[in-house]
């Protein structure tokens, strides 16, 4: 009851879907589903398809054989493996950096995404291919960058703190937080707040709030962005709702969350995501992506949000502010030393 107290538009939601005697599958059929509480996205399935897979749908057998071949974050090395003994390489030796992590910090899921009862080898479901279409000659000059091999090695520029990534500088999770919400490594857990006016979506990692307006149609929602040079983190997002599903078009991301991002858009592109409550135990949810600037066609991925008991709790970054000042300290004594 404490936590209902906190959360009165989550009292009212819940009031109303007793006087409907109202369940995850009746609410598909409203115009207003029921998003409200926490959910979790976590799994072994990888935006695009790995190499060797040809199908988005197996069987749950091969769930299981799929997973027990996945590398716990992709990377191989440096895990405790349920023996007590913690793998890590010592510093200096030869496979130094291979990996940072333990088991104890890393919860990506078991096994692969369960979408509406299949598991599923991509989160694209088009192209069939399970890949992103990107142009081999993009037309603008969006430049990506690519922070993932910092997991791996440690290394990366530290010319100030400007040069970190976002999620070092505890300020977003790219992947996480939105547009599009996808899984990772650890804290996958979202919470689902819906008032008349807004839905907000907490984000466990790094405790990002996205508060999306919403309107009755998508010609009100469009009508009322914000200025475009308002560049904000997690965009320009609206929403309404439409044939039983949350709809939120987001554009105009800040372009420094997207040079850093799995779903990249230039000035030009745009987010479409879908929320539709397909059980009382399931939101399943569908964006596609549409940026003629960075990607031949326009691509569609499709994962799922499972219920899960308890509450969020805080994500502290940067304990103490140390890591910072450690990171860049770090590297003005590598140089000194250099020269």
């Amino acid at each position: 009851m404490t936590t209902l107290l906190k959360h009165p538009a989550r009292i009212a939601s819940l009031l109303l879907c007793t006087s409907l005697a109202c369940s995850g599958a009746q609410a598909q059929g409203t115009a207003r589903p029921d998003l409200e509480g926490v959910w979790s996205n976590a799994s072994l399935t990888n935006l695009t398809r790995r190499s060797g897979i040809e199908t988005l749908v197996v069987t749950a057998q091969e769930a299981q054989a799929i997973a027990a071949r996945i590398p716990i974050g992709g990377i191989e090395g440096g895990f405790d493996e349920d023996d007590g003994v913690n793998n890590t390489p010592e510093a200096g030796g030869e496979d130094f950096g291979a990996r940072a992590y333990n088991h104890f910090w890393v919860d990506p899921g078991s096994n692969l995404a369960l979408v509406k009862g299949e598991y599923r080898t991509s989160y694209i479901v088009n192209p069939e291919n399970g890949q992103v279409p990107r142009l081999e000659n993009p037309t603008t000059d969006f430049q990506r960058t690519n922070f993932g091999s910092r997991y791996v090695t440690g290394i990366g520029n530290a010319d100030g703190p400007e040069a970190l990534p976002l999620s070092e500088r505890c300020i977003l999770s790219e992947g996480k937080a939105g547009p599009a919400m996808q899984s990772g490594l650890y804290n996958n857990n979202y919470e689902f707040v819906q008032t008349d006016d807004y839905v907000m979506i907490n984000v466990e990692q790094m405790h990002d709030a996205r508060i999306i307006p919403i309107f009755d149609s998508p010609e009100a929602a469009r009508a009322n962005r914000r200025p475009s040079v308002l560049q904000q983190y997690m965009g320009d997002s609206v929403g309404w709702y439409e044939e039983g599903a949350l709809v939120v078009e987001t554009i105009n991301v800040n372009p420094q969350q997207m040079q850093q991002s799995s779903t990249a858009i230039t000035k030009k592109g745009k987010v479409t995501e879908r929320f539709i409550r397909y059980s009382e135990s399931e939101i399943v949810y569908r964006f596609t992506v549409e940026d003629s600037d960075l990607y031949s066609q326009p691509w569609t991925a499709e994962l799922s949000f499972h219920a899960t008991e308890g509450q969020l709790y805080e994500y502290a970054c940067h304990e103490g502010n140390y890591s910072m000042p450690g990171t860049l300290a770090g590297a003005r004594r590598l140089e000194a030393e250099q020269k």
